[in-house]
């Protein structure tokens, strides 16, 4: 089955906690020699059924241009609203896509998203007719903390981790579908990610589908993962041994 995508790439936020040493907003980012938010972007063009790649950066965003110089299929947009729901929401309108039509979200934080990750993803959604994303098992255990005003946190209880998942990005799903989701729910604290709005507005039997993402998929948002991008980089780099 062939399918034409499009993919949204919300950044236009500061991304403070990563902690810029140079005050850029985390998308801009040097990760080996180019900008976070290139790597991302230039990542969900591997895939040449994603006929068109929008980035929506702030209004005032004067780092953008040179970012994405020269990408094919790329289109900025300076649509960005004041959080990641609004942005995605502002993207949605400004692409005007069809109803029906497919559209991946995918977070500029997620540099490394590998080729057979965003594959294994569009094949799904594809194949059931359905929307979901990309997802890791939870392997760690989950401790959750009790409310303290002052100190270190400290266990409240331990939560079983069968069953839960850690979301990732690309997010797919007909563009009416989220658009509809998001904008029936928007500023309900319960919308984390275009996936939560689509579960609160589907049907039974209708729920995102989680699909295996990938460690080199994970978000970077403090300062330490960045040092962890960059070691993943210059492997990628070596050349192999014979």
């Amino acid at each position: 089955m062939s399918a034409s995508l499009t993919a949204l790439v919300p950044a236009a936020g500061a991304g403070v906690r990563a902690g810029s040493p140079d005050g850029l907003p985390k998308q801009y980012r040097d990760l080996g020699g180019e900008p976070m938010l290139r790597h991302a972007v230039r990542a969900l063009l591997a895939d040449s059924r994603i006929a068109q790649v929008r980035v929506a950066v702030a209004p005032g965003d004067s780092w953008a241009d040179a970012a994405l110089a020269g990408l094919p299929r790329t289109v900025l947009r300076r649509c960005g609203g004041p959080t990641r729901a609004e942005t995605v929401r502002a993207a949605l309108r400004d692409a005007d896509l069809a109803a029906g039509a497919w559209v991946l979200v995918h977070d500029a934080a997620r540099p490394g998203l590998p080729a057979d990750a965003l594959a294994r993803l569009i094949d799904a959604c594809l194949a059931q007719d359905r929307g979901g994303l990309l997802a890791l098992p939870v392997a760690d255990t989950v401790k959750q903390a009790g409310e303290a005003s002052c100190g270190p946190a400290w266990v409240d209880r331990t939560l079983p981790r069968d069953g839960l998942w850690l979301a990732q990005t690309p997010q797919m799903f007909r563009a009416g579908e989220l658009q509809a989701a998001l904008d029936a729910r928007a500023g309900d604290p319960r919308v984390t990610d275009e996936a939560s709005a689509v579960e609160l507005a589907c049907p039974p039997g209708r729920a995102p589908l989680l699909v295996r993402g990938a460690r080199a998929n994970d978000k970077l948002t403090w300062p330490e993962d960045f040092d962890w991008f960059e070691g993943l980089l210059a492997a990628r780099r070596e050349p192999r041994s014979r």
